[in-house]
């Protein structure tokens, strides 16, 4: 099997494989409340998080259809890189325009270099938390593997802004597997038409850190105009979520362009 065969079989696998860990499914309210929702599994991959019912079908609670007023975010990442500090970022600026947020994020992968991901729905039509298959109207990936994992999500003319550097899994680290870099960034080319991918190693030399590199994708799926918050918002929310010792770092990510 060559490896774009296996790369087509992983995509697959990311819209049909049962659940695979322990998920927090999480609702913010205007009254800051929050409710949760585990699901657990033996198999012990991350995966895309589907519920089914006894008859086989997805349950509804977990697979929310895109409202006419609302707008589904995906982000996606391995564990480190800041993908759930984003997630609460945009959360954070969609509630300061008045705009209802319900999110669904991973927990318990975050220290072991695992798949992480968050489903973000802004508006007032969100009736579910999670994102059902072919519903997203973007997917910010922090890493390449992930982002075409994830790729099931996206609906048709839906926007992808990934970063282009690779977290090698121990697997290929070891010489045990491949990392088809290549393939998957022209798999990501040719499925994707409205693809921004951003240098993440040129960007954590010219900004003097890699620590932020959720901030640059950030900034650039806020000019890409699908996430519907504005620039300001998004800094009043940084600024309250991270010291202000390094304030003027991330303000400067969310500017950056590669």
């Amino acid at each position: 099997m060559s490896e774009t065969e296996e790369l087509k079989m992983t995509v697959n696998d990311a819209a049909s494989a049962e659940v695979a860990m322990t998920d927090c499914c999480k609702t913010t309210s205007s009254a800051g409340t929050a409710d949760c929702c585990k699901i657990t599994s033996s198999a012990g991959t991350a995966d895309c998080c589907k519920s089914a019912s006894s008859d086989g079908t997805v349950d509804p609670c977990m697979a929310g259809k895109s409202g006419s007023g609302t707008v589904n975010i995906v982000l996606c990442g391995v564990g480190g890189q800041g993908t759930i500090l984003a997630s609460r970022l945009i959360a954070s600026a969609a509630m300061k325009a008045g705009i209802p947020v319900k999110s669904a994020e991973t927990i318990g992968m975050a220290q072991r270099g695992g798949s992480v991901f968050s489903h973000l729905r802004l508006g007032e039509d969100a009736g579910s938390p999670r994102i059902g298959l072919g519903q997203a109207d973007v997917i910010i990936g922090f890493e390449p593997a992930e982002t075409v994992r994830m790729l099931p999500f996206l609906k048709e003319g839906g926007t992808v802004v990934a970063s282009s550097a690779p977290v090698m899994p121990v697997s290929a680290m070891i010489g045990a597997s491949s990392y088809p870099l290549e393939d998957i960034l022209a798999y990501l080319k040719e499925n994707v038409p409205a693809l921004t991918l951003v240098d993440s190693k040129k960007a954590a030399e010219d900004l003097g850190s890699s620590k932020c590199l959720n901030v640059v994708l950030l900034g650039a799926a806020l000019r890409t105009g699908r996430l519907a918050l504005k620039k300001e918002d998004v800094i009043c929310a940084l600024k309250e979520a991270l010291p202000e010792k390094l304030h003027e770092m991330n303000c400067k990510a969310l500017d950056y362009i590669s």
